[in-house]
C-alpha cells in the first residue's frame, strides 16, 4: 500500500503536528480534545493543565512550527520550488481539517504532507494517516489528494543535527566531568503492547523502539561516544498498564548509585522542544539531577537547526523529482502512502496507546 514511487505533481505542502493551546482559556479545551473517548480521569487532565499554566497557559509547539514552516519557506524558494506551506494540527487550532478545506478552497488538488514526527507506531506515523483520512473526509468532495511524507529517523541531517547539539551541550558542563558526562537519550514512552504492535506484521513488531534506537546509535557515533544509554520519558496511562522502561528520572537515580556526577541527555524522540521537553527534560529530570549532585546538561532539538528544514525540502524532492532517499541505518522505514491509507494490512493497528495529554 506505499505511495506510487514515481514523481508525484502537488501544489502545495502541509505541515500536519499535534497542536497545543496558546492561551490558558485554551488549555482544559485542548485536553479534552487529546483525551476524547480515552476515559482518562478529570483530575489527571487538571494535573496536567498545571504543567500548561506553569509557562502561562501557552505550549511552545505551535509557534515552533511556525517556525520551522517559514524556515522550509526559505529553503522552497532557495530551491526553486513554488509550494505554499499550509499548516494544520490534530488537536488544536489550526485544525487538520479546517486547513485541508482551505486548501480546497484555494484550488489545490494534491498536497504532500510532512509530520513532525519522524517514528513508526501508531502515535508517531498511523495516526497521521487517521489524521489525513479525517481532515478530506471532513471536507468531502473535492479535498485534494494528500500524500504524506516517509518516516525521516535515519536522515542523515538529522543526525548530524543531534550530533552537533550532543557536542555543544557536552561543552556546557564543568570541564573536569565533561571525560566522563553519560550520554543518554530519551524518547517519548509509549505502552510496551503499542510497540510491540508497532510496524507490519511481516516486520516482527517493535518498530518505533527499533527505529529509536538506531536513531540513538547512529547520533552517538557521529557525535564521538562509543557508549550511551536509551531511556524514556513523559509517560501517561493508568500504572498497570506496562509502558516502555526505565524512566529518566529513575535512570539517574541508577547513574548516580554507580558514581555517575554527569549527563549529557539528549531528547533523540523529538523535533523540537515540546512541553515534554521543558517540563519532563528541564524541570523534572534536571531537579533530580541537582538533588544527586549530578552536573546536567541537555542537546537542543533539531527543529530550529537550519539543516532540518534542508530534510524537509529533500522530503519534497524524493516526491517531486524521484529523489533517491538518503538513509543511514538499515532498520526498515515506511510511512508514505495516499490519502490516509495505512502502511501495510494491520501496520500499528492493533494496539493503540492511550493519547499523551502533552506537546
Amino acid at each position: 500500500m506505499a505511495a506510487d514511487a514515481r514523481p508525484f505533481a502537488c501544489g502545495a505542502l502541509l505541515l500536519l503536528s499535534f497542536g497545543g493551546p496558546e492561551r490558558p482559556e485554551d488549555v482544559m479545551p485542548f485536553l479534552e480534545n487529546v483525551t476524547r473517548g480515552r476515559g482518562v480521569p478529570r483530575e489527571r487532565l487538571e494535573e496536567v493543565a498545571q504543567h500548561y499554566l506553569h509557562f502561562g497557559g501557552v505550549s511552545p509547539i505551535n509557534a515552533l512550527n511556525r517556525d520551522i514552516i517559514a524556515a522550509v519557506e526559505r529553503e522552497l524558494a532557495a530551491a526553486g520550488i513554488a509550494l505554499p506551506v499550509y499548516f494544520g494540527n490534530r488537536n488544536w487550532h489550526p485544525m487538520a481539517e479546517d486547513t485541508v478545506a482551505r486548501m480546497a478552497e484555494d484550488d489545490v488538488r494534491s498536497a504532500l504532507v510532512f509530520p513532525t514526527s519522524a517514528w513508526g507506531g501508531y502515535s508517531g506515523c498511523l495516526q497521521y494517516h487517521e489524521d489525513i483520512s479525517r481532515a478530506r473526509a471532513a471536507v468531502g468532495e473535492g479535498a485534494p489528494h494528500l500524500r504524506k511524507l516517509r518516516q525521516y529517523f535515519d536522515h542523515p541531517l538529522l543526525i548530524e543535527s543531534f550530533a552537533d547539539a550532543i557536542r555543544a551541550a557536552l561543552a556546557e558542563l564543568p570541564a573536569d566531568r565533561r571525560d566522563r558526562a553519560r550520554l543518554v537519550f530519551t524518547a517519548h514512552s509509549v505502552p510496551t503492547s503499542a510497540d510491540a504492535a508497532a510496524g507490519p506484521p511481516a516486520d516482527g513488531g517493535h518498530l518505533y523502539t527499533r527505529q529509536v534506537g538506531e536513531a540513538a546509535r547512529l547520533s552517538a557515533a557521529a557525535a564521538g561516544f562509543g557508549e550511551y544509554d536509551l531511556v524514556w520519558q513523559s509517560r501517561s496511562g493508568p500504572p498497570q498498564v506496562p509502558w516502555l522502561e526505565p524512566d529518566i528520572c529513575d535512570h539517574l537515580d541508577d547513574l548516580s548509585a554507580k558514581g555517575v556526577d554527569a549527563v549529557v541527555v539528549c531528547p533523540v524522540g523529538f523535533v523540537s522542544d515540546h512541553l515534554e521537553v521543558i517540563w519532563d527534560l528541564d524541570n523534572e529530570a534536571k531537579d533530580k539531577a541537582a538533588e544527586l549532585g549530578m552536573a546536567f546538561t541537555r542537546a537542543a532539538t533539531p527543529g530550529t537547526d537550519p539543516r532540518f528544514a534542508q530534510l524537509v525540502v529533500e522530503l519534497v524532492r524524493e516526491q517531486l523529482d524521484g529523489l533517491a532517499p538518503r538513509r543511514l541505518g538499515d532498520v526498515p522505514g515506511y510511512g508514505s502512502t495516499d490519502d490516509g491509507t495505512p502502511c501495510a494490512v494491520k501496520c500499528c493497528a492493533p494496539q493503540r496507546p492511550p493519547a499523551t495529554a502533552r506537546h
